[in-house]
């Protein structure tokens, strides 16, 4: 048995631990790239969403270098997510690819079906499980305090591609750490490796960055954004991270984050009900970061996805409310980067004046004024 699996972002990187751990042979697909698009394009129906398409181009990559299993998230609600191992299992089969697919489903109404299919994949005694999952989950959490600090980096550095060039060298080091007792070095090294990159004492504009996960992370369905609006000196901060999404979908609810019902509500007096995937979470992070005075918000979706589309309706009466800019951008195989970039920096300037205005006012007639 040769695992593959979809490309979401770094993610890949705690898996192939994961995997690995429990004693399988990964075969990570090559990085996303128009290649990989294009494949999946061919293939899937036209109104499918921009990660299915990435998605099928992804295995079909992996089955080239020898994959011949795939393991696929499942998923219930509204949001079409749910059915798309059902979808790419019959278009990969009907193209003539022999493969078997294990859909690992979210533990709210399928414990058993997830206990079992965990149980075809482990190799090893049960310990092993519990040590691959500790190790897997400690360099999720150092990817996301890496991502986090990289994205301040980027907006404030001296010497321009600095910082990218530090974040993938230590990307690099982290895929291949191959021993637990390993990683707290590591992190001591990650520290001196930023800590060594000058920066500028501009403050810079923060932008949130709201929407569906995957095209919050993966880089190459939102073409890079959080590297394009680094460069234009801007830090941004998303409303999801590996391990949110961990933590929210996978944790027994009384580890699940506090504050998660308590964000979710600031959506209510615009989407009361769940619409499926975050679209609710989008609004309410719109508020969220309003409330913590972000300069401005990216809302991301693929294009037809259902769940973005209910929480795109609500942004336009958001955004008034809580005097807060948003842009909504929507991405699917047409996306071109010139025209993304054109988006980018208009907005960006757009807050950039909104800001100053913000900090004459506030000189003019004290703390607390806001312009509408």
């Amino acid at each position: 048995m040769k695992l593959t699996f979809p490309h979401m972002g770094n993610l890949y990187i705690p898996l192939k631990t994961f995997f690995e751990g429990i004693g399988n042979e990964v075969i990570t697909p090559p990085y996303c790239s128009k290649r990989t698009l294009e494949i999946g394009t061919k293939l899937a129906p036209e109104y499918a969403c921009l990660p299915l398409k990435i998605n099928l181009g992804n295995f079909i990559e992996a089955f080239e270098r020898g994959a011949d299993t795939i393991v696929m998230a499942g998923g219930i609600g509204p949001c079409r997510f749910g059915y798309y191992c059902e979808i790419q299992r019959e278009i990969l089969k009907k193209n003539g690819y022999d493969f078997e697919m294990i859909v690992l489903e979210p533990p709210k109404k399928q414990m058993l079906k997830l206990i079992n299919n965990i149980k075809r994949l482990l190799k090893k005694d049960i310990s092993t499980l519990i040590n691959s999952a500790r190790f897997a989950w400690k360099k999720a959490i150092i990817l996301d305090n890496l991502e986090r600090i990289i994205s301040k980096k980027r907006a404030m550095e001296r010497k321009k591609g600095e910082t990218e060039k530090v974040y993938k060298e230590l990307i690099k080091k982290l895929e291949n750490i191959s021993e637990e007792n390993m990683l707290e070095k590591f992190s001591v090294e990650i520290e001196e490796k930023l800590n060594m990159i000058e920066e500028d004492k501009k403050v810079p504009l923060v932008i949130g960055i709201v929407g569906e996960i995957y095209t919050i992370l993966e880089p190459f369905a939102n073409l890079n954004i959080e590297k394009q609006l680094g460069e234009l000196g801007v830090e941004t901060k998303r409303n999801i991270y590996i391990t949110d999404w961990v933590r929210e979908n996978l944790f027994p609810k009384f580890l699940k984050p506090k504050n998660l019902n308590e964000i979710i509500e600031k959506a209510f007096p615009y989407i009361r009900h769940f619409v499926g995937g975050h679209g609710q979470e989008s609004v309410a992070q719109i508020v969220n970061f309003s409330n913590k005075n972000f300069d401005g918000v990216i809302h991301l979706l693929p294009f037809t996805c259902m769940p973005e589309i209910v929480a795109k309706s609500a942004i336009p009466k958001v955004s008034k409310d809580y005097k807060i800019p948003v842009m909504t951008l929507v991405l699917d195989e047409h996306s071109g980067e010139i025209g993304f970039r054109t988006r980018l920096e208009a907005f960006v300037d757009l807050i950039g004046q909104k800001k100053e205005e913000y900090i004459l006012n506030e000189r003019l007639f004290g703390s607390g004024y806001r312009v509408s």
